[in-house]
């Protein structure tokens, strides 16, 4: 059974941007708004790093994430907890990097995180 339903994935597709929560081994959090937050498939999403130092090295040292996207306007969307993984090569990083030097951007990596759970609020 699929980890995101599809409210879930519309709602992500609707919203930008996805704001990621991750803490460092010693607890120290990090909140970053993503833009480039999307839905890869059923059990996972993904995000670029154009510039996100304090992220990357968070998850290093803790692959923990949470992330919630949610309406200005309606206050309601959803929350997601997963596993972060970096990537910097490989077919899903090649893509996003094309995509953003479109619009001259670097990627200098790509986050995917395996959803373990979400809770919405519609």
């Amino acid at each position: 059974m699929s980890k995101l339903s599809d409210k879930v994935k519309e709602t992500i597709a609707e919203i930008r941007p996805g704001i990621i929560a991750t803490a460092s081994k010693d607890g120290k959090p990090n909140v970053s708004a993503k833009g480039s937050f999307r839905v890869l498939d059923d059990d996972h999403v993904v995000f670029a790093d154009i510039s996100s130092p304090r992220t990357i090295a968070n998850l290093k040292e803790n692959p923990q994430v949470s992330v919630l996207v949610i309406h200005p306007k309606s206050m309601k969307g959803c929350r997601i907890w997963g596993k972060g993984e970096i990537i910097d090569s490989g077919e899903l990083f090649n893509q996003m990097s094309k995509e953003f030097a479109e619009l001259n951007l670097k990627v200098n990596h790509v986050v995917k995180i395996t959803v373990e759970e979400t809770q919405d609020s519609f």
